[in-house]
């Protein structure tokens, strides 16, 4: 019989076994506002370098009140008769201050997009909200005069409740489903209204789980579209599916059950699209209010322009219900946010997720995922994740809760932090580019030039992508996609810039009007992004 020698092992286990600290993990965390008077529900970057953070309104007392004589009066509302309360706000990302905005419908489990010309289009939601349009028009920040406003000429065809938004090639919106909404609609709103959409109520099952479906533009313009564990490419113009994937194994993935999913980026001659699926609740915890039941773990990935596309499967890290999957500017995807046990729904997960993940998808099979150092504010049901122009990626909300608790185990968060990934150390600075030539505007298929300026001398190609700016609810960020474009050698001039030429994308089924976020990505560190629009 082996007699293990314990204070041996003890000395052996201090000396020489290295356990990796919160220090040792890459990325930083760091407060930006500690009180943001509302939990955020669904989040968007502007072109203004502001942020929507919008809530529901029947939720009663937030913790931001309305400017004087704004208040909103509903007889109907079952909570605050007259609501001098806000329940959206706008972050003034250079100062760190917050202004209180006027929605007057509600916005529970509502979606969005942002239009070619920059304006926030905001759909559905619950109650007065279930069939409205809204828009948001930003700003500079120094004005006061944005704010929301709720079309009153039209209106949706089909009430929309936890449906997704997607822009097109040619800057309409495309609404699909939604709870008791296996249909899809646009913007601006077509004659023939409601498109009636079976593979939804296909994909449905006893707990829904085919509510917030994932959407993305492939760049042969059909849309990839995905509910519970099912996927088709689906021809909206001719309202038809042309393709049907293979089942994903490893249960439900769409809400209440949501993961999250990312398409990554289009490169090259834009011919390929691969999409990620990542995580997901078991069936049967939505329906059993099961806080406890562990979370899937594993992720699918598919080349959707494939002649015969299969799921490419492999495993997180961590187990995660609720995480949000951020497409960072050098093509690699930060997954964020979440739990490890429950599903979606309030008072209905358990264990938090404060680990980030990163997702690097050039590396072999089982060697993508590196876990990166944690966050210490749960986020949970109804948190949200959005890249900022800085790099950063912007965390804000979570609130388990119907209305707004604070003494609880999990309480309604109003903090709204950023986390910083490793290619924003100190000690690649030096790396760092700054972007200082760029067109305004853009036009498909055209050659343009930028300048940019770095500390130490430029080995290899520097990288030029467009962001999107995404609206983040509920686990999805309804509308993201990255594009690398075709450049140049960086060719240094007398004046000590870097000028690259750059071949803008062919056309909006590679990248659909509107206004980007532009990322030179030198040896994997982005600089600070300056907007471009993409136009006709």
């Amino acid at each position: 019989m082996t007699i293990l020698n314990l204070p041996f092992l003890f000395f052996f286990l201090n000396h020489f076994i290295t356990i990796p600290t919160r220090a040792d993990l890459p990325g930083t965390w760091e407060l930006l506002v500690a009180d943001a008077g509302i939990a955020s529900m669904h989040t968007a970057v502007t072109h203004f370098n502001t942020v929507v953070l919008l809530d529901r309104t029947d939720i009663g007392p937030s913790r931001k009140k309305l400017p004087p004589h704004h208040c909103r009066v509903d007889p109907n509302d079952p909570i605050l008769k007259k609501d001098c309360y806000a329940h959206s706000v706008l972050l003034d990302l250079q100062a760190n201050t917050i202004r209180p905005l006027m929605i007057l419908t509600d916005t529970w489990c509502s979606s969005g997009q942002f239009l070619p010309d920059g304006t926030l289009l905001h759909t559905g939601g619950d109650l007065d909200g279930f069939r409205k349009f809204r828009k948001f028009t930003p700003c500079e920040s120094s004005t006061t005069l944005c704010d929301w406003e709720e079309l009153q000429d039209i209106q949706l065809s089909q009430g929309r409740w936890y449906s997704t938004n997607q822009i097109l090639p040619n800057g309409e919106i495309i609404i699909v489903g939604g709870r008791a909404a296996n249909s899809v609609e646009y913007f601006p709103p077509r004659k023939e209204g409601v498109i009636e959409f079976p593979f939804l109520t296909q994909a449905a099952d006893k707990q829904y789980d085919n509510l917030y479906p994932y959407v993305h533009l492939l760049p042969n313009g059909h849309l990839f579209i995905f509910a519970n564990n099912k996927a088709v490419m689906y021809d909206f113009t001719a309202n038809k599916v042309v393709k049907d994937y293979p089942i994903l194994d490893g249960g439900p993935r769409n809400y209440p059950s949501a993961g999250s999913s990312a398409m990554l980026a289009l490169t090259e001659d834009y011919s390929s699209a691969t999409i990620v699926i990542c995580g997901g609740a078991q069936f049967g915890a939505y329906l059993q209010r099961s806080t406890d039941t562990p979370a899937h773990g594993s992720c699918g990935r598919i080349e959707a322009t494939g002649e015969n596309p299969v799921w490419e499967m492999e495993d997180m890290p961590f187990a995660r219900i609720m995480g949000d999957m951020v497409m960072l500017p050098t093509g690699e995807i930060l997954i964020i946010n979440g739990a490890q046990a429950g599903t979606q729904g309030f008072e209905m997960a358990s264990n938090p997720c404060l680990n980030p993940v990163l997702y690097r998808p050039n590396e072999p099979l089982g060697l993508r995922f590196m876990t990166l150092n944690p966050g210490t504010v749960p986020r949970m049901y109804h948190s949200t994740a959005n890249l900022l122009p800085d790099g950063r990626i912007l965390l804000a909300g979570s609130n388990p809760h119907f209305f707004y608790k604070f003494a609880v185990e999990f309480p309604t968060e109003l903090r709204i932090e950023a986390f910083s990934p490793e290619y924003l150390s100190s000690d690649r600075a030096n790396l760092r580019p700054v972007l200082i030539e760029l067109p305004e505007k853009i036009k498909y298929g055209e050659d343009f030039g930028v300048a940019v300026t770095v500390e130490l001398p430029v080995v290899g190609i520097v990288e030029v992508n467009l962001a999107s700016a995404p609206f983040s609810t509920h686990s999805f960020s309804q509308g993201q996609r990255l594009v690398k474009l075709r450049v140049t050698s960086a060719i240094p001039d007398d004046t000590g810039k870097y000028r690259i030429g750059c071949t803008a994308p062919p056309d909006g089924r590679v990248a659909p009007p509107g206004y980007y976020m532009v990322f030179a990505v030198n040896q994997g560190v982005p600089s600070v992004a300056r907007w471009v629009q993409v136009v006709v």
